[in-house]
C-alpha cells in the first residue's frame, strides 16, 4: 500500500499538466476537484450497475428527484450515487468529447455531489482546460491514480487531502490565518476534549454532537470521528461544520461524504455561509465545539450585523464585547461558548466541551474596559476556561508564530472549578525530517501509523494530555484561581502645579481675546508685578480681591481665559487646590493595575506612594480587566554568564579576526 505522501506526489506530477494555462498557485482550482471525482468515482464502482439498473427501472416514473435520489443512494450503498453510464475509464474513451462527457457524468451524480461541483465552481475550468487541450491528458492521468477505499481506506485519504491541501497552500502563499491545520495538532486537541468523557462515551447508544464553525476542509471533524471509531466505538459521533470559502466548503463537504460520517438526520451536516453573519446552525446546542479560527483576520466587511446583534446584549452571541476590528478570534469563541448545552443530567444533558486555537494576542490584547478584555473576563468569571497549552513555534505549515489552545467548558470537573490550568508544552517537539513551508517542527504522535512516519517517534501528545490530566503544579503545569488573572485598572493621579507671570507679549495676546478688560489687567500688572510667582492658590486669591474692590465681575471662560494665558506647568509650583483636594493634572495621569486578591488601598500605599508621594487614586473610574501572561508565569531565571567566561570568548574570537586578516594580507 503506497503512503499518504506517494499518493500526493503522484497527483502532485500530474498537476504538471496543468503548467503553462494555469499557473502553480492556480493548480488548486483543478486538482482537488479531480481527486475528489476520481474518489467518488472509485467508491461508486463495486456498486455502479446496480445504480444503473435502478435508474432504468425507475427513469420516466412519477418519483420526484429528492425520492429518486434516496432510492438511488440506497443502491448505491453510500449517501450518494452516479447514475450516468460514465466513469473515468469510459472518459478516456473518446479523446474528442471529453468536455461534454465530463460535465454529462458530473451532471449524473445526487444532488448533493452536484452542490459540492458548483462551489468548486468547476464547469469554467473544464472549459479552460478544453480550450488548452490539457484536459484530455489530465483525465487520463487520473485514471492511473487508483482511489478505491480498498487501496486508500478513508484515513489515508483525508492524509492525501491534507498532503495536497497544504502544498496549495503554500503555492498560493496564503495568510497566516488560513493555514491548514497540522495533523498532530488537531490530534492533541481531539485527545483533550475527549479525555473527561471515557465513561460516558463507553455506554452502548451515546450519541453525541460535535461543531466546527471554521470548519475549512474538515480536518478537525474527521480526526475526531476517527477518534470515537478508534476508542468509543460504543458511541456515536454526528458532525457538523461551517465555512465561507467556497472551495474548502466543497472539499469538506465531499470528504465527509466520501468517509461516511456519521450523520443526524437527513440535512447536510457542512453548510458553507459566512458564521458571523449567517449562523446556520441557529438555535443549536453541540456537545463538543473544535475550531481553528484565522489568525489576526479583520471582520470589517461585517462589522455592521456584528454590531447590530451586539447591541441585543446576551440574547445574541456577542454580548460579552467586541474585539478590535482587525482581529475577530475571540468573536468565533463567543459564537461557540453560544453553542453550549446546559448541563442537566437529569434530562441526559451534559453540557459541552470546546477547544480552540488561537495566536497569543487573545491572552492579553486590550486593556481594561476594552473588548477583549471584558470578553476574557466574561468567560473567566462564568468559569468557563479550564485550561490553556501552549504549543511549540513553528507548528503550522504559512506561519512560524506561537499558538495557544484553550479549553473551554460549562462542566467543568470538581477539583478543576475556580481554577485555571496553564500548560507549558512549548519545548515538546521534534524536528521534521523536511521542513513543509514554515513547518519546522511536530509533536510526536507515538510509533509509526502508516509507511512513511517515524517508527521512534515519541508520543509526546499523550506526555501533554497526561500532564494535563493529572491537573498537578509543576514547572510545566501552572494552577491558579480564576481571579488569579483579573486586575483593577486604577486611575492614578497628580496635582496640577503651576508658575503664574506676567509680560507684554501675553498681555497682548489675552486682550486681543478679551480687549474689554484692559483696565482689570491693568490694574493686575500694577499691583502683582512681572516676577515668576510659585502658588497659583495665592495669586489667583489676590486677584479676586482686587477684582472684588474694582466691582468687576469676570465670567467663567474670562477666568479660564486669564489662567490659560499667564500660567504655565511648573513641578517646583504649588499643587493647585480644588475644592477640599487638588486639581489633576492630566499630563501626569497614570494607571496602576491592582490584582483582584490584593487590598487596593494596601497597594497603593505599599507599591506606588513612595514613588510618588504626592498622588492620589480616583477611585471613580475603577475597571476590572482580564489578561492571561504566559510568558511571567512560566519565565525561568537564567544568571549571567560570568565576566571570564565572557572575555575568554572574546579574546578567541579577536584571535581568529587577527588570523583572518594576515591571511588576506600575505
Amino acid at each position: 500500500m503506497a503512503s499518504h505522501s506517494d499518493l500526493a506526489n503522484l497527483i502532485w506530477q500530474i498537476a504538471d499538466l496543468l503548467r503553462g494555462p494555469y499557473r502553480p498557485p492556480q493548480y488548486e482550482r483543478v486538482m482537488l476537484p479531480l481527486v475528489v471525482l476520481r474518489r467518488f468515482d472509485c467508491v461508486l464502482a463495486d456498486t455502479k450497475d446496480k445504480v444503473l439498473a435502478e435508474y432504468e427501472r425507475r427513469k420516466g416514473g412519477k418519483l420526484g428527484d429528492d425520492a429518486l435520489d434516496r432510492i438511488l443512494n440506497k443502491a448505491s450503498g453510500h449517501r450518494f450515487h452516479n447514475r450516468s453510464p460514465l466513469d473515468f475509464q469510459k472518459l478516456k474513451g473518446d479523446p474528442d468529447n471529453i468536455h461534454s462527457h465530463l460535465t454529462s457524468y458530473i451532471n449524473g451524480f445526487s444532488a448533493n455531489v452536484r452542490r459540492i461541483f458548483d462551489y468548486f465552481e468547476f464547469g469554467s475550468e473544464i472549459e479552460r482546460m478544453s480550450e488548452a487541450n490539457i484536459l484530455y491528458l489530465v483525465i487520463k492521468s487520473f485514471c492511473d491514480v487508483d482511489l478505491h477505499p480498498r487501496v486508500v481506506p478513508n484515513e489515508q485519504m483525508g492524509l492525501v487531502f491534507e498532503n495536497l491541501i497544504r502544498r496549495f497552500n503554500e503555492l498560493a502563499n496564503e495568510t497566516a490565518g488560513d493555514h491548514f491545520t497540522p495533523r498532530e495538532v488537531i490530534h492533541l486537541m481531539v485527545d483533550l476534549l475527549f479525555m473527561e468523557d471515557n465513561a460516558l462515551l463507553r455506554q452502548p447508544g451515546t450519541v453525541r454532537t460535535m461543531l466546527d464553525p471554521a470548519c475549512g476542509t474538515g480536518g478537525m471533524l474527521a480526526q475526531a470521528q476517527s477518534y470515537m471509531r478508534r476508542h468509543n466505538a460504543a458511541a456515536k459521533l454526528y458532525v457538523y461544520g461551517q465555512d465561507y470559502n467556497k472551495r474548502a466548503f466543497a472539499t469538506a463537504a465531499s470528504d465527509m461524504l466520501m468517509k461516511e460520517v456519521d450523520h443526524n438526520g437527513g440535512g447536510e451536516n457542512i453548510q458553507f455561509g459566512d458564521t458571523f453573519t449567517d449562523d446556520k446552525f441557529d438555535e443549536r446546542t453541540f456537545d463538543y465545539l473544535i475550531a481553528n479560527p484565522p489568525f489576526g483576520v479583520d471582520w470589517k466587511k461585517q462589522q455592521k450585523e456584528i454590531q447590530r446583534e451586539s447591541e441585543k446584549g446576551f440574547k445574541g452571541r456577542f454580548g460579552a464585547g467586541l474585539p478590535r476590528v482587525n482581529d475577530g478570534s475571540l468573536l468565533f469563541l463567543q459564537h461557540m461558548i453560544s453553542k453550549f448545552e446546559e448541563v442537566n443530567p437529569k434530562a441526559q444533558k451534559y453540557g459541552s466541551r470546546a477547544a480552540i486555537v488561537f495566536s497569543g494576542s487573545p491572552l492579553f490584547t486590550g486593556g481594561a474596559g476594552g473588548g477583549e478584555s471584558e470578553i476574557r473576563k466574561w468567560i473567566i468569571e462564568n468559569d468557563w476556561l479550564e485550561a490553556i497549552v501552549a504549543l511549540p513555534e513553528q507548528m503550522f505549515y504559512n506561519t512560524g508564530i506561537g499558538t495557544y489552545i484553550w479549553i473551554v467548558t460549562n462542566r467543568k470537573a470538581k477539583e478543576r472549578k475556580g481554577k485555571i490550568q496553564l500548560v507549558d508544552a512549548r519545548d515538546t517537539w521534534i524536528p521534521m525530517r523536511r521542513s513543509q513551508g514554515d513547518k519546522r517542527r511536530k509533536i510526536g504522535e507515538g510509533p509509526a501509523l502508516e509507511v512513511g512516519d517515524r517508527a521512534d517517534e515519541p508520543d509526546q501528545i499523550a506526555d501533554i494530555v497526561r500532564l494535563y490530566g493529572r491537573f498537578e503544579a509543576n514547572e510545566k503545569s501552572k494552577l491558579f484561581d480564576n481571579e488569579d488573572f483579573g486586575y483593577t485598572r486604577v486611575t492614578v493621579q497628580r496635582p496640577l502645579r503651576l508658575r503664574y507671570q506676567m509680560s507684554v507679549k501675553d498681555k497682548a495676546r489675552f486682550l486681543d481675546a478679551a480687549p474689554h478688560l484692559l483696565d482689570d489687567i491693568q490694574a493686575i500688572d500694577k499691583a502683582f508685578g512681572r516676577e515668576p510667582q510659585l502658588d497659583w492658590n495665592a495669586v489667583w486669591g489676590n486677584i479676586e480681591k482686587l477684582l472684588k474692590k474694582r466691582s468687576s465681575r469676570w465670567k467663567a471662560p474670562e477666568e479660564k481665559l486669564f489662567r490659560t494665558v499667564f500660567t504655565v506647568k511648573d513641578e517646583k509650583g504649588a499643587a493647585v487646590k480644588k475644592g477640599s483636594g487638588f486639581e489633576a493634572d492630566a499630563d501626569l495621569r497614570d494607571f496602576e493595575n491592582i490584582p483582584l486578591k490584593e487590598d487596593i488601598d494596601a497597594y497603593f500605599k505599599r507599591e506606588v506612594l513612595p514613588h510618588v508621594p504626592d498622588s492620589w487614586m480616583d477611585r471613580t473610574k475603577d475597571k476590572v480587566g482580564y489578561e492571561i501572561n504566559f510568558n511571567r508565569h512560566f519565565y525561568a531565571f537564567t544568571p549571567p554568564r560570568k565576566l571570564a567566561e565572557i572575555d575568554a570568548d572574546l579574546k578567541k574570537a579577536e584571535d581568529e579576526i587577527l588570523r583572518l586578516l594576515r591571511e588576506v594580507t600575505e
